[in-house]
């Protein structure tokens, strides 16, 4: 049987939507990128962080290829083209008792897709960050 965070998580990222992952986030919660060396802390840097992803990786041929899971979290592993390049990487998840996800960590390969989503990412993240007209 699958872990309701689990489920939780799928159903989030395919329909990208931030304000029910807030939901799912523990207030501590650490974020692990595949290029920032140092843990982005706490629930609002995370979700900056996996609503930012939602945009970048989630087109149309994103897919989850392989799932391992147990009672404490989860290893997600998935491919998708981005700009033409095949991008293969791994979520690996953490929840804590009441289900709230503690911990994400993301890996990439090849380096040319690593680059690839540094440069996007930080796009991405710029974006968010920027006042809006109002």
């Amino acid at each position: 049987m699958t872990h309701p965070t689990l489920t939780a998580w799928h159903e989030v990222a395919k329909a990208r939507d931030g304000k029910r992952l807030a939901e799912w986030l523990a207030d501590d919660a650490v974020f692990w990128s595949p290029v920032v060396h140092t843990p982005q802390q706490g629930k609002a840097v995370t979700l900056q962080y996996l609503v930012a992803a939602f945009h970048v990786f989630f087109n149309e041929s994103f897919r989850y290829v392989r799932e391992v899971s147990d009672e404490e979290g989860a290893v997600l592993e998935f491919q998708v083209e981005i700009d033409g390049i095949a991008v293969n990487g791994v979520d690996m998840i953490r929840w804590n008792s009441a289900g709230k996800i503690t911990e994400f960590k993301v890996m990439l390969r090849p380096l040319k897709a690593v680059n690839l989503i540094h440069q996007k990412m930080g796009a991405m993240l710029q974006a968010q960050a920027r006042p809006t007209a109002g």
